[in-house]
């Protein structure tokens, strides 16, 4: 089995691990695709899920012992070496105010500084307009972060992690806040403060704004690229998933992708596509199409189910599935000259919770 193969399987299939404690600790819960590990085969690490329903009836297992060489097997057979990533040394760290840096900024991958900045949503808690695969306030609720980090607070880590670390990169997402610029006021505070004390590539995501003046606001406090995640196409299965972010229409994300390339360049904005929930192979084909003719990096990743939430059992996509609709995009990318490696920063430039940056050469 190759490479791009091996990863496309793993993160639809999981990881049965014997003992969960090896490596870096894993994410269970919060904003984005969660009950990961960070797993590095052949050279390329990426987040695998481990903690949900499917990756515990995984044929991929790995038991651990105290080599440090593991060893990946697949209904008992020996296929590949593995390596864990192991804990990053800020995670050692506290603020002056006692918290612990790890509930502040998480590394994701083996060089990627990642935090939501407001870990509370006026979406989430509500059935009638939460989306259903999202688990934001899990790790909220089970002490392993905060809910609103400060700017000082932020830079601080991430001085932090770019010192003790090398991280190289640096994400921002948040919970959308009852605010018509939907968290990019609060996204652009916290860049600035940290661009003042540390020199890091940083991608900010959020909800389309009300008024698109807030790129400019957010290019010029240091934030340099932007995700804007529409997580599914077809506007059924938008209302079905997520009811509440179904109110923003397709079309004016399709306006906010415009004016957004406008300020931060081609191939500098991306949106996340979670291929499994609903939409077609046509349906997803047809708007990552669109996407990358107007310069919008589309990071298609398969859904993972996490545990605790309304999907923790909707299946995840099947592993053929998701390699046809990589080759295609990856072919799309290829013919536009579009690269995840040319993004300034961001999660498809990190690209570990798809495999789609390896179908891209």
């Amino acid at each position: 089995m190759n490479k791009q193969q091996l990863i496309v399987e793993l993160q639809t299939h999981g990881l049965k691990l014997v003992e969960q404690e090896v490596g870096a600790a894993g994410r269970k819960g919060g904003a984005g695709p969660s009950d990961h590990k960070a797993v590095t085969v052949d050279g390329t690490t990426v987040m695998v899920p481990i903690f949900n329903n499917p990756a515990a009836r995984s044929p991929y297992t790995v038991t651990t012992t105290s080599s440090p060489s593991l060893t990946l097997d697949h209904q008992g057979e020996a296929i590949a070496p593995i390596q864990f990533p192991q804990p990053p040394q800020f995670y050692n760290l506290t603020t002056a105010d006692g918290i612990p840096y790890s509930q502040i900024a998480l590394l994701h991958s083996r060089d990627v500084l990642a935090t939501t900045v407001l870990q509370t949503c006026m979406r989430y808690g509500d059935t009638d307009s939460s989306c259903q695969f999202c688990a934001i306030g899990q790790s909220l609720a089970a002490g392993r972060t905060i809910a609103r980090k400060t700017p000082a607070q932020l830079a601080e880590v991430a001085e932090a992690a770019v010192r003790l670390d090398g991280v190289k990169q640096m994400v921002m997402t948040t919970g959308t806040p009852n605010s018509s610029d939907r968290g990019a006021a609060y996204l652009t505070e916290c860049a600035k403060a940290i661009k003042a004390r540390v020199n890091i590539p940083i991608q900010a995501q959020c909800e389309p704004p009300d008024d698109f003046v807030w790129f400019d606001r957010m290019q010029a406090a240091g934030i340099d690229s932007l995700g804007m995640h529409l997580e599914a196409a077809d506007p059924e299965v938008r209302a079905r998933i997520m009811p509440g972010k179904a109110t923003v229409p397709v079309e004016y994300y399709f306006e906010a992708f415009a004016a957004a390339v406008k300020v931060f360049g081609w191939g500098q904005v991306n949106t996340y596509l979670l291929a499994g929930l609903g939409d077609s192979l046509e349906t997803l084909l047809e708007i990552c199409d669109r996407l990358i003719q107007m310069g919008v990096y589309p990071f298609v990743v398969p859904f993972v189910p996490i545990t605790g939430t309304p999907l923790a059992h909707h299946p995840a996509p099947k592993s053929e599935f998701m390699f046809t609709l990589y080759e295609r995009v990856g072919a799309m990318l290829k013919q536009a000259g579009m690269s995840s490696a040319d993004m300034k920063a961001g999660c498809a430039k990190c690209g570990a919770c798809s495999a789609l940056s390896t179908f891209e050469k």
